[in-house]
């Protein structure tokens, strides 16, 4: 059987997507609420529409088996799922797809590309699974290179070992997560970190990018899954020692969580798993005020109860993912437990949320498979659609993006108003007629939230990267200005860099500076990526 191909341009892989059907569906919903019969449609660029110039350089004979020039290879590794890329994508303008991609199946072979693009001055981007929403796998590096190459981990892809005692595993970075999933079922183990990009995800890349996964409380970022990690840096292997916990300095571990291939390869690594759920319970209660459903949010927040679940979706949110009849706010409540039954856990946070002013289907509520019915049925079909959307939003003209940030609970409704405020008018501002703001909460500590923004406007073929970047712009300063985080789980990139510059203090830019120095001598990883 032949290896499915992934996409170019669009999400997945090649015959997967939105059929004939849902597309239609999915336009028809959106000429519905802007009041429009239809729209522009422009065709997806296809491989033979684009004209790449020769790479500048070709690696040496004991290497050419791990590198390829080859077209469309090029092209799938020029960019990853940002709004803007595919905009870039559908105008055939693909200035700066790298000159090679390499393709090592080994560690060996990831410090041999390494040591000769060192000393060739070539860029190296990591690439594991593409699906990066800011930039931070594009090879867009300036001109002080010779060429760039785009460096494919997902042939490092094997489970090394796995430790059923200590409910570890130690997996090579370039693994997708879907197939650490199959290895690990058989052991009744799973890693349960389901980001939206879990489909394509690689553990390397989940690392370097500190995703957030299904979780919403407790177990958040894949760091609190990482054990160990072994890296190739320009300076040679970096490993550090598995341990279940350690206060021996400032963790090396957690300097390469979330360095975004500036600082070397995430080659393995040892992540702490679970033993899997077989007791669940969730459902979904309304409320008639969002703040009310905040309020009821905080106070499981900071319950002990855990849950695995607690998203908050406003009521044009839940209303734009096609439930609800947009007048109330959801809240999305789930349990989860290998150990024991979760009813109790459940009762309580129901009676939070009676307690909060939420509603509910008390018969639904106590259904194992509720999480797979009703309105969180829904949303959990339209999340797992999602990525599949892109394509056919840019192809319309249809601007659809997300931003998501983190904020504690005492500045939150300032925060939120002040937010959407922000964005709403720049959503005016760039189209010239209104546009639609949404909010939920993807995570929540007992500190603070994680709210996560949509928005959706009209836009115009041959002027969406200009209002799209517009409204990031007014978007990413109104988060920055009114104390929040540029990002809580889709990484910095080159999109969120001069914000990220804003938020860090200067000292610590320096000092990553420096680190920087010492693990990446020619200074080839990722450039302009998290360290300037």
């Amino acid at each position: 059987m032949s290896a499915r191909q992934v996409k170019f341009c669009g999400w997945g892989y090649e015959g997967e997507g939105l059929d004939a059907t849902e597309e239609k569906l999915v336009l028809g919903t959106v000429a519905a609420r802007f009041g429009v019969d239809g729209f522009e449609r422009k065709a997806a660029p296809k491989p033979d529409d684009i004209t790449l110039p020769a790479p500048r350089v070709a690696a040496p004979g004991d290497l050419a088996g791990l590198v390829s020039a080859d077209h469309r290879d090029r092209l799938l590794h020029t960019y990853g799922q940002s709004y803007p890329d595919y905009v870039r994508m559908f105008a055939r303008d693909f200035a700066h797809a790298p000159d090679l991609v390499g393709h090592p199946e080994s560690e060996e072979d990831v410090a041999a590309l390494i040591d000769w693009a060192g000393g060739a001055n070539v860029a190296v981007i990591p690439f594991g699974g593409g699906t990066s929403v800011v930039g931070g796998v594009e090879p867009a590096v300036g001109d002080g290179f010779a060429a760039v190459m785009s460096l494919d981990l997902t042939g490092l892809d094997r489970v090394l070992e796995i430790d059923r005692a200590s409910r570890a595993v130690r997996v090579q970075g370039g693994m997708r997560t879907p197939a650490l999933e199959a290895a690990l079922k058989p052991h009744g183990l799973t890693l349960r970190h389901f980001p939206q990009s879990f489909e394509m995800a690689t553990v390397g890349g989940m690392i370097a990018t500190r995703s957030g996964g299904h979780f919403a409380t407790l177990y958040t970022h894949i760091d609190d899954f990482v054990e160990a990690t072994r890296s190739v840096t320009g300076a040679g292997i970096m490993e550090t020692r598995r341990l279940p916990g350690s206060g021996a300095g400032p963790s090396p571990d957690r300097l390469m969580i979330g360095s975004e291939g500036s600082l070397g390869v995430i080659t393995e690594a040892w992540l702490r798993l679970q033993d899997r759920p077989t007791h669940r319970a969730s459902t979904a209660i309304l409320f008639d005020d969002f703040f009310a459903a905040a309020e009821c949010v905080r106070q499981i927040a900071q319950s002990g109860l855990y849950p695995a679940n607690t998203r908050l979706l406003d009521q044009n949110e839940a209303l734009v993912n096609g439930f609800g009849d947009g007048r109330r706010s959801v809240v999305v409540l789930g349990f989860e437990s290998h150990d024991h039954p979760v009813d109790a856990w459940m009762n309580r946070g129901l009676e939070i949320c009676r307690a909060n002013g939420g509603h509910y289907d008390a018969e639904a509520a106590r259904d194992p498979e509720g999480h797979k019915q009703g309105a969180a049925g829904a949303w959990r079909s339209a999340f797992i659609k999602m990525p599949h959307f892109r394509t056919a939003q840019v192809a319309n003209a249809i601007i659809s993006d997300t931003f998501e940030t983190a904020i504690t609970w005492d500045r939150f409704r300032e925060f939120h108003e002040n937010v959407m405020a922000a964005t709403t008018r720049a959503l005016h501002d760039a189209t010239g007629r209104a546009g639609i703001v949404t909010c939920r909460f993807t995570h929540a500590y007992p500190d603070g939230a994680a709210p996560y923004y949509s928005f959706h406007a009209l836009g115009r073929h041959g002027a969406l990267m200009e209002q799209w970047t517009e409204i990031k712009k007014r978007a990413s300063d109104a988060v920055i200005e009114h104390g929040g985080t540029i990002t809580h789980h889709h990484a910095v990139g080159r999109d969120h860099m001069p914000w990220y510059a804003r938020q860090r203090p200067a000292l610590f830019g320096a000092a990553l500076k420096a680190v920087k120095g010492t693990l990446d001598p020619h200074g080839i990883f990722n450039p302009g990526v998290v360290v300037t």
